[in-house]
């Protein structure tokens, strides 16, 4: 009878220890779960462009636009925050093999890079504009940058813009619009941040570059900053920029995706989102002025 009892005490045990691990399993096998069984969102970001995203040298923090939003996006999550910052082109380029969990990094969604990553819905949208050195005084409009040496980063969308190849989705599932660039024959030169390029721009005028073709806001910040550059309005184009999951994570991300879309528009809808926006670029760019083809 004892014996008896022991094996039903055993198979029972079995039973339960199998059901919990079926159970650990499942969560397992989902992005979204593992998180928050972590307690851990672990954000990329790239830390050289301000007011999006930088480090802070005295206090050792990343701050900016991005950075609140990423925060903002896992405080509602219920878990913590960890931070990452690899290079762009490692980002856009997904297979990111578990390293982080999202990037909140001021990404255009384009077709290119929706063949690998998910995509929410847009946080907010900036114009893209050029900058000319401040001792500049024949470039006046867009036709002046004809021919002339053009600095942007690498790999991202004002690289494409000047090869007349840069096309632009509202959404992962929308149809792309071509962006077709008014600027002819331009000696494109790349570089590994927008800020690079600035500096080189900063040198003089024409001594390496004629002119930066960037995020308004990023010339902004670097004008305030001191660097004598110079933007020329108006705008070039917009565009609508969103936080990115890998589609080739081994954890499925489709609830992750889900879930911080939901918190995009709910920070949109009670105000965070603008609050934000007017914090560190002092107006709204939560909603596209107008269309990205401008």
């Amino acid at each position: 009878m004892y014996k008896a009892l022991a094996a039903v005490v055993a198979v029972l045990a079995l039973a339960f220890a199998v059901a919990a691990c079926g159970g650990g399993d499942e969560s397992a096998d989902d992005l979204l779960a593992s998180i928050e069984e972590k307690g851990v969102l672990t954000v990329s970001t790239d830390p050289a462009y301000p007011p999006q995203s930088e480090l802070n040298k005295d206090s050792g923090e990343y701050e900016g636009f991005d950075i609140d939003v990423a925060t903002e996006i896992a405080d509602r999550l219920g878990v913590d925050i960890a931070w990452e910052a690899p290079a762009w082109e490692t980002i856009i380029s997904g297979s990111w093999n578990g390293r982080w969990d999202i990037s909140v990094g001021s990404m255009t969604i384009t077709p290119e890079r929706a063949e690998v990553l998910h995509f929410t819905p847009p946080y907010y949208f900036t114009p893209a504009s050029y900058a000319v050195h401040e001792d500049n005084t024949t470039i006046t409009d867009v036709s002046g940058l004809n021919g002339k040496k053009i600095g942007a980063c690498g790999g991202c969308t004002y690289d494409l813009y000047l090869q007349d190849k840069l096309n632009i989705a509202e959404d992962e599932s929308g149809t792309p619009v071509k962006i077709e660039t008014t600027i002819a024959d331009p000696e494109i030169k790349t570089y590994d941040t927008d800020s690079t390029a600035i500096q080189d721009l900063a040198l003089g005028d024409g001594r390496r570059l004629d002119a930066v073709v960037s995020a308004l806001p990023t010339l902004e910040a670097a004008i305030e900053a001191g660097s004598p550059i110079k933007v020329i309005p108006p705008d070039l184009y917009y565009e609508p920029l969103s936080v990115a999951v890998d589609k080739s994570s081994q954890l499925d991300p489709t609830s992750l995706v889900e879930r911080i879309s939901e918190i995009i528009e709910e920070m949109h809808d009670d105000g965070t989102m603008i609050e934000l926006s007017e914090e560190w670029y002092g107006t709204d760019l939560t909603v596209a002025p107008r269309k990205v083809t401008g």
